[in-house]
């Protein structure tokens, strides 16, 4: 049972006051970006308004201050998710410029002809065509692992598949069609056995999941903070000091260098040796804010939500003749992602007909076109959740089918 007071929570999103064509806004696309809490807006302005000025390179009082901000959200991201030390936490924009950045800088010196990536069926395209383009230009192979019936990582397969071959195993740590939370730690020693290493991709784990690098025993973490209350704009890469460490720079410019002579240059430190140009310094320090949220609430209690109201639009949705619900059955096994087909109605129309009604879902192929394909559908239908979101909200969402049962002239809810 949830912890989380949900009506005061949602007393600090002032979005979700908003009324469209009539009807109050039902968000369900939280799986795309979820929305900000007035701390992080407001953080944001103060930046602008109390102490604008850039990181790193001033001794005046709104530089330290500036850099002190920007420089302690690090500390806050590494405490998140169990990093030992700051140095290990890189910025990005986003979880996809960190999953290129490892494919670059660690792909193009360690994968050989030869060597094998292993990935899982549900990988986002960002964590898809960065290896399709290493493994070409290194002439290595794709390997994909298998999925059983209810979208879950076939085990007995994966300790097949991944072998003496293997150089990386790049992963989801949830899936952000199917739900699937990821065996991500029996991954990671299968690939460690065969002296490969692990890159997660966390962007729908963390914000939903209790996380711990160190639990997970992997060598790369990437996420993005729009997903968990942020502003977008932030990414983040974690990667172990030592691997890090013999990376070449992805960037080059200013601040990534220790000394730059006419002939040659010294790279920075980690992380800095990875930052190159003016960071995204207000949003970053916004993200702390998000993260410092998130932390007061508990994330076992936002686990704990999560899969109370999975597990009731599960039950709602298994009410519609003619539904199609993709993943894992059981709402502890999955996140709080839940995509969908109802028979005779194409996603988008329904996502249209949902968002007259004020239910705001996603549709389409969700940047996982080759899963499409496994699943035999052009796309899906998605409503995702997170903090904010009531049981009464699913009550509208099913309330939104009907009415796009009856617009589409199908007689499908009971």
């Amino acid at each position: 049972m949830s912890n989380l007071d949900v009506e005061k929570i949602r007393q600090d999103f002032p979005i979700l006051d908003r009324v469209i064509d009539g009807k109050r806004l039902v968000y369900l696309d939280n799986a795309a970006t979820s929305h900000k809490p007035v701390q992080v807006i407001k953080s944001i302005s103060n930046y602008y308004e109390q102490y604008n000025s850039n990181v790193h390179r001033g001794i005046h009082t709104m530089s330290e201050e500036a850099t002190t901000a920007y420089e302690g959200v690090r500390e806050t991201v590494a405490n998140f998710i169990g990093a030992k030390e700051t140095c290990e936490v890189i910025f990005t924009r986003n979880t996809t410029e960190a999953i290129n950045l490892v494919a670059y800088s660690w792909g193009r010196q360690n994968v050989l002809p030869g060597d094998e990536i292993v990935l899982s069926p549900m990988e986002h395209h960002s964590n898809l065509v960065p290896w399709q383009q290493l493994a070409q230009e290194r002439e290595a192979k794709l390997v994909f692992l298998e999925l059983t019936e209810d979208g879950q990582i076939n085990m007995e397969s994966a300790k097949q598949l991944i072998g003496s071959k293997t150089r990386l195993v790049a992963v989801t740590q949830m899936s952000n069609v199917l739900g699937t939370i990821t065996p991500v730690t029996e991954l990671a020693r299968l690939a460690h056995q065969h002296n490969a290493i692990i890159l997660v991709d966390g962007a729908q784990g963390v914000p939903h999941l209790k996380t711990s690098v160190a639990e997970l025993e992997c060598d790369f973490y990437v996420f993005s903070l729009h997903k968990m209350l942020g502003p977008t704009g932030v990414g983040i890469l974690w990667g172990k000091k030592e691997i890090l460490n013999a990376m070449p720079p992805f960037m080059f410019g200013g601040d990534m260098i220790s000394s730059v002579h006419r002939d040659k240059s010294r790279w920075n430190e980690l992380p800095w040796k990875f930052e190159a140009g003016t960071p995204n310094i207000a949003d970053v320090i916004a993200s702390g804010v998000a993260i410092e949220y998130l932390q007061n609430l508990g994330m076992d209690n936002v686990r704990a939500h999560e899969v109370e109201i999975t597990a009731y639009a599960l039950k709602r949705l298994g009410e519609i003749k003619g539904i199609t619900i993709y993943g894992p059955k059981d709402a502890n096994l999955r996140g709080g992602v839940v995509a969908f087909n109802v028979e005779g109605i194409h996603p988008h129309d329904l996502g249209q007909i949902l968002s007259d009604s004020g239910v705001a879902i996603r549709a389409g192929h969700h940047c996982c076109q080759p899963l499409m394909k496994d699943l035999k559908v052009m796309g899906t239908a998605r409503a995702s959740f997170y903090i904010y979101n009531t049981l009464e909200e699913v009550d509208l969402l099913m309330a939104a089918l009907k009415e796009a049962d009856k617009v589409m002239g199908h007689v499908a809810c009971r």
